[in-house]
């Protein structure tokens, strides 16, 4: 239950989180904000005003694929084996736009390895195919394409320059054509047609390696496909030179033209190739059968054949070409076979008429993964590549699946060449009638039709596959070339600014946010409560200018006002408790040294005296004496040489040796000073003279205020706090640990002191309570700059 005692600033504060309290300590600081603002918005001024600006280039292009069989393998579309579909996957043709040795290539048709400089008044600007000069190195590429160097060239005319390797070193002059011996055996500078605009002028060329440039631009080269998928691919480039960004990007997408086309033109040599290995195997039977017949013809002098057979001839005839067209494909067969025999990994004719779908798939897949290899191989990956390795693996396991089913296959011709042969047998034996030489020649020239057939077949393929050579169509479609646009995209001055506008409010408000998170002091009544909250709270006193420490008499300023407050807070507090014995006797106390406890009790007494009360004010902080505040400019004379150390020593010294009368700031005040340091102050407090002396001024004063040590550093407060009817503590703002109020707290608990009650000293008038939003009633309004523009 609360007791009257605390009924003022007694409330524990249940409030939740405050939002515009929260802000008004940011708000507080609003200058801070404002110069950390203005520091980053000149720093990104700094900034935009000395970076070199950047410029995008951009080109589109679209993937095409194979399917108008234009390369190659076009050649056999009309064969299930090489019936494929070779849809280039886009990732892998991004990976292959990208790789080391295209940019490597822009960077040595290009030159990008040797660049030349020029200084403006703020930033150095490249000179891109426009430079005054030309460099012959006598070093070999290989030798200049791994050299590091930077030199500078002064042009002084247009047949001589000074000639430095750093910007430290004394100037050499050299004549244009002359020898300059370098680290790399020497180079040759002459000049060009526009070296007259340049003379005064210094350029600086550097080298850069290969290496170092080709992997520089391919970070800065972008390939995106516009959209999840699809086959048109955007690829940008950022650079301080417009022409340059448009240059690489045109001749990175001719390189990659070129490459398909190289890439293309080898499959169709691959297949023409293996077609005329076909083409002698075929000629040469062919070439054996007309033999055949010419001997068969002149030897038997048949220049005439009938058709005595009948039905038996022609079926004949259909079995032989049976016969003839399984063992064709026993060859091809064999031919497959042998070529999975050979340990590489060329590309094998998927099918040439053997009709297995099994076979056909394998093939396929084969010459798909054999492709897709040899793609990473090209693009700088080694055979010792994981991914490669992997690639290897599987075409052995499909080689050893093509093996397994073309010998099934085999077996299954094996078993119909036998039917077949067994038919034809049986069929010749029934034209045994037939004369036997006829019978032999329509054997022979039934071989004949059929290899002629399968040669002139294998003739027209060929010529397919050469013609497709000079007609491949690249892998892509250009859908719009390189083109730049006319404004820098780097740095964004937009986004810059807002940058530094956002790291500028947030540099300020992070400091002070963690200031406030790790803020372990009391900062003004509010802090206070929070932490006390059965304890009567006073009121606040201000922060003070140095000069102007005690109030005076009809005084309206902020400190008077605030010790007025207290007093009639005090006053309240004391009518409102029942205290038998000295209740005009107030002590003044604090937890630590250097909260304001003299300073709190000479201006409590003079805001009493003030209201025309008799007051008197003692020192009882005998061990570090403070009340000589206001009484600086008093003479030696004037002050008692008698004071509370000395009435307790010499009980011979009367009350009224020791209270002397003084005038500070228009108030007359009664003092008790301490007196002397002793050597025993707390034994000396323990005095049975302590009981009279509160006795004898309870009685002849209104209001006795008592000026003690700090409770907890020592006890001398504590030993005669009996004589006192109340107790105010002193907080410090700023000052006070929150933790330390915790002693506060326990004095209180154990009512070790009287009628205690908190004052919080030294608060600045920001955090100060209601006054500092409103102001004083009376005083002078203070305008600030926008309302005295108002």
């Amino acid at each position: 239950m609360i007791t009257n005692d605390n009924k003022i600033n007694n409330e524990i504060d249940s409030e939740g989180f405050n939002l515009k309290k929260t802000i008004s300590i940011y708000v507080k600081q609003w200058k801070w904000f404002l110069f950390s603002v203005l520091i980053f918005l000149f720093s990104a001024y700094i900034y935009l005003r000395y970076t070199t600006p950047e410029y995008a280039a951009y080109s589109k292009i679209m993937i095409t694929s194979d399917s108008d069989g234009s390369s190659g393998a076009g050649a056999f579309k009309d064969l299930s084996i090489f019936v494929e579909k070779e849809e280039a996957a886009v990732e892998d043709e991004i990976q292959v736009i990208a790789s080391r040795s295209f940019m490597q290539n822009i960077v040595k048709s290009l030159g990008l390895n040797v660049q030349y400089f020029t200084r403006g008044r703020i930033y150095e600007s490249e000179l891109y195919k426009s430079s005054p000069i030309t460099i012959d190195f006598i070093a070999s590429d290989s030798i200049i394409s791994k050299t590091s160097y930077n030199f500078f060239i002064d042009i002084t005319s247009e047949t001589e320059f000074n000639y430095r390797v750093s910007e430290d070193d004394t100037p050499k002059k050299i004549v244009f054509g002359e020898t300059i011996p370098t680290p790399f055996e020497g180079m040759i500078i002459t000049p060009k047609s526009n070296v007259k605009k340049y003379v005064g002028k210094s350029i600086r060329v550097k080298l850069t390696p290969v290496e170092s440039v080709s992997a520089r631009l391919k970070r800065k080269i972008s390939i995106e496909p516009y959209s999840k998928s699809s086959k048109v691919l955007i690829i940008s480039i950022t650079d301080p030179v417009q022409s340059k960004a448009i240059e690489i990007l045109d001749f990175l997408i001719e390189q990659y033209n070129i490459s398909t086309l190289e890439k293309k033109n080898l499959k169709s040599i691959n297949t023409a190739k293996l077609i005329d290995e076909r083409v002698e195997l075929i000629a040469e039977d062919l070439m054996s059968v007309d033999s055949s017949i010419v001997r068969f013809k002149t030897g038997n002098k048949i220049t005439d054949v009938a058709s005595e057979a009948g039905l038996f001839m022609s079926t004949s005839a259909q079995n032989e070409q049976q016969l003839d067209a399984a063992m064709t494909q026993m060859r091809l067969l064999n031919s497959v076979s042998e070529s999975l025999n050979d340990d590489s990994f060329d590309a094998i004719p998927s099918n040439l008429g053997a009709g297995d779908p099994s076979i056909s798939a394998l093939s396929l897949k084969y010459n798909e993964l054999i492709q897709r290899r040899n793609t990473l191989l090209e693009i700088g990956a080694g055979k010792k590549n994981q991914t490669v390795i992997q690639f290897e693996q599987s075409l052995n396991g499909i080689k050893q699946d093509l093996k397994n089913s073309v010998e099934n296959s085999k077996k299954s011709y094996r078993i119909q060449l036998n039917s077949l042969e067994n038919q034809s047998n049986r069929i010749n034996s029934k034209i045994t009638a037939v004369p036997g030489q006829q019978s032999k020649l329509r054997s022979i020239e039934r071989k004949q039709g059929i290899k002629e057939s399968i040669y002139l077949y294998l003739l027209q393929k060929r010529e397919e596959a050469i013609i497709s050579q000079t007609s491949t169509s690249p892998n892509l479609k250009v859908i719009d070339s390189a083109y730049a646009i006319g404004k820098p995209v780097f740095p964004d001055t937009k986004m810059v600014y807002i940058g530094a506008m956002f790291l500028g409010f947030l540099l300020p408000f992070g400091v002070i946010y963690v200031s406030d998170l790790l803020d372990t002091r009391i900062h003004n009544k509010e802090d206070l409560k929070r932490d006390v909250n059965n304890i009567t709270i006073l009121g606040e006193i201000p922060k003070i200018k140095a000069n102007k420490v005690l109030v005076e008499r009809n005084d309206r300023s902020i400190l008077s006002e605030s010790f007025r407050i207290i007093r009639t807070n005090f006053d309240y507090i004391k009518r409102s408790r029942k205290v038998a014995n000295y209740n005009n006797v107030v002590f003044v106390t604090s937890t630590i040294n250097g909260e304001g406890k003299s300073f709190f009790s000479m201006n409590m007494a003079l805001t009493l005296a003030n209201t025309n009360k008799k007051v008197l004010l003692i020192g009882a902080d005998i061990r570090n004496p403070k009340l000589l505040m206001g009484l600086e400019g008093k003479k030696k004379d004037d002050l008692a040489k008698v004071g509370l150390t000395e009435y307790l020593v010499d009980k011979s010294v009367t009350t009224n040796e020791a209270i002397n009368t003084y005038e500070i700031n228009g108030n007359k005040v009664d003092i008790l000073l301490s007196g002397k340091v002793p050597p025993n102050p707390a034994e000396l407090l323990m005095s049975d003279r302590m009981k009279p002396l509160f006795d004898e001024v309870s009685e002849q004063y209104d209001y006795v205020i008592v000026d003690t040590a700090p409770a907890m550093l020592v006890t001398d407060t504590l030993l005669f706090s009996q004589y006192a009817g109340h107790t105010i503590y002193l907080t410090r703002a700023g000052y006070t640990e929150k933790r330390i109020l915790n002693f506060a707290k326990e004095l209180h608990a154990e009512r070790k002191l009287n009628g205690m009650m908190l004052v919080v000293n030294d608060v600045k008038q920001s955090n100060f309570g209601y006054g500092a939003q409103y102001g004083y009633y009376g005083a002078k309004e203070k305008k600030g700059f926008f309302r005295k523009r108002a």
